[in-house]
Formats: structure tokens, sequence, C-alpha cells
């Protein structure tokens, strides 16, 4: 599930063979760079008629907040891993010759002591100038790249970014359509839970999950989500739930039975309620090593599933819908986006 993904279409939702890749692509190639608490992901993508394609991708988990609660510094091991695939994300972008680029960190950088002092130290080292982003520039991002996947049969759709230090929701009305290019989110309010898969396994514990400590987590996110619940039942939002992030991946992939991870089939797949339950309730019932063992966890994600499963059980308690979609991509492609709606990509492809 982790490294490289294949080139993909954001409109279309479908992988090309890479013969086909480059036919109908326009304009400069860009790139986007999210540096999270857990994950660090790059894609390098060029414009096309109706959104773009992506080109080249590359994902890894590097756990740079590993110990940030305790201590509230990021760590000399999670810094080395963190530069060592920062330099691997800088040759891509050299290789594909990408000419504009938006660099993000989030969560661990924000809340870090030396959060900027990394960054520094990223500079001198790698050539890289990454901004630390606030949540609500974190969440924004999130309803862009995912705004595609809103039903538009719906009255909207409650969005869910469940990350490493952090988690956003956010509320979205109907996607407004655009003339050219992808159509743009109608975001109605928006929270962040100071809470993520990192952060709750590591006060929790995630590698020996009882029910009750299971229980214990849905009910720590319960407490940060119940605010933004409350102001958002008001509006009557008649929508379905629209997830982002490595836990509802994860928990499509285990539903569909992948041997192995295939974006194809999880990107905008559809999720029952009771199957959400049956897949959270099968995790819950593995040991460590069952789920080291299951080919969407693996290793690296096998003491973090279960904290993201109990942020999207509080969510679900929340937001009781009777669907769930699923989506992978978020902030990358937002920032995709916002930059080629910026540059005026599609406007001038409307135009020739």
């Amino acid at each position: 599930m982790q490294d490289v993904a294949a080139p993909y279409d954001y409109a279309r939702r479908e992988v090309r063979e890479p013969s086909a890749l480059g036919t109908d692509l326009y304009g400069p190639t860009y790139a986007a760079l999210d540096l999270g608490t857990n994950n660090c992901r790059l894609l390098v993508a060029r414009a096309t008629h109706e959104g773009f394609r992506v080109i080249d991708a590359f994902s890894r988990i590097i756990r740079l907040g590993e110990g940030i609660t305790s201590s509230g510094r990021l760590g000399e091991p999670a810094i080395a891993r963190a530069i060592e695939v920062l330099r691997i994300c800088r040759d891509k972008m050299r290789n594909r010759g990408v000419t504009r680029a938006r660099l993000i960190a989030t969560e661990a950088c924000r809340q870090a002591q030396n959060g900027e002092a990394f960054l520094d130290r990223v500079r001198e080292e790698v050539g890289l100038s990454l901004e630390i982003v606030d949540r609500e520039t974190e969440a924004m991002l999130a309803a862009i790249g995912c705004t595609p996947l809103v039903d538009p049969d719906a009255g909207g759709a409650i969005l869910f970014d469940i990350g490493g230090g952090s988690s956003e929701i956010a509320s979205l009305g109907r996607p407004r359509a655009t003339r050219r290019g992808p159509p743009e989110p109608a975001m109605q309010g928006w929270t962040s839970l100071p809470v993520g898969v990192v952060t709750l396994a590591e006060r929790h514990g995630g590698i020996s999950v009882t029910r009750e400590i299971f229980e214990a987590m849905v009910d720590e996110a319960a407490h940060h989500i119940a605010p933004f619940a409350s102001e958002q039942r008001k509006h009557r939002i008649n929508g379905h739930l629209l997830g982002t992030s490595g836990t509802v991946t994860t928990i499509a992939g285990v539903h569909l039975g992948l041997k192995r991870y295939d974006r194809r089939r999880v990107d905008g797949c559809w999720m029952m309620d009771d199957e959400v339950t049956e897949v959270m309730e099968r995790l819950l019932a593995m040991s460590y090593d069952e789920r080291v063992c299951n080919a969407c966890i693996g290793a690296e994600r096998a003491d973090l599933v279960l904290a993201g499963c109990a942020i999207l059980e509080a969510i679900r308690r929340a937001f009781p819908s009777a669907r769930l979609r699923v989506a992978d991509r978020g902030l990358r492609e937002g920032m995709l986006v916002q930059m080629m709606r910026a540059d005026g990509v599609w406007r001038e492809a409307g135009t020739s």
C-alpha cells in the first residue's frame, strides 16, 4: 500500500496505461507534497480539460510525530526518516520537470517546539521549502480534493480526514459545477479535532486493543466532535459520509478482500453502514499479528488502524448515515486543483 501509486485520472477515477498518458495533457507540471504526522505523500500532475492526470505519485509512512505527545518535540530518528524521504520526493520532482509546486507540513510541525527548526534543516539539507498550514487550510484543501466524490443527488456530505496528529471534519453542501475543471466545494462549516491515529494510539495503546480501550478512544474523539455535531444538526444535512485517510481506505480494502491494495477499486467505492460495522468488528477481533499479516494493513499500520477506527466510530455516532463513500484522495489533490485554478489552466482550455 506504500511507496508508489500508479498514474491516475482525477476526473475519471481510473488508472491509465503509461502509453495513454500525455495524449491530452497541457500546461506546466505541478507537484503537491503533504508532510503529515504519519505519512509523507507526493503527487506530480498535469492538467487535462476535465481535471488533471497524475503522472507520478509517492507515499511512505515515516511517523514524523512519533513520541511528540510526551516530548513535545520531533525526535531525531523521525527527522532522519523524513529527510531521507523528502530527498526522494525532491528527486522525483526534478526528474519530472516540475515547474510549480506547493509543499505543506501539518499537525506534527504545527505542534512541535522544534517544528520551524526542522523545516530550516530541510531547506538546508534537501533544498525544499515547506510551509506549515493551519487546520482551516487543511480542511479546505481536503474539501477541494474530495468534492468530485460528493453524490450530486444527495443534499451534501460530512467529509472527514483522519490524520496522524489531528482529524478534520467539514460539512459540505452540493458541489458547485464549473464550466471547465472539477466542481468547487460548498463548505458550510468545519472543525479540527486535536486527535489522530498516532496521538490516540500513543495514549491508549495500539498493539493490544480491548473493547474497553477501543471505547475509551471513541469517547475521547466524541468529546471533541460533540460541539460541531450539535451545531451541524441545526442544518439538517441530508447527505452521506465521505472519508479520506489511511483508516477508511484500509477498511475498504479489507471489506473488498483485496490481496493487494488497489486504488482503482477503493477510490470512490461505497460502503453501507452495516458493512463498515462488520469490518471494524473483524479488526477488533484480530490479534496484532493478524493485523500485520493482512495485506491492506501491514506492519506499518497494525498498531494505528484501531485508533483510526475509533475516530471513525465517533464520527458515525455523531453523524448517522446509511452510506459512506471512500476517497483515496485529499490534501494533495486539493493543492493541485487550487494551483491550477489560480493559474487559469481550465479557463484557458475553455477558450482555446
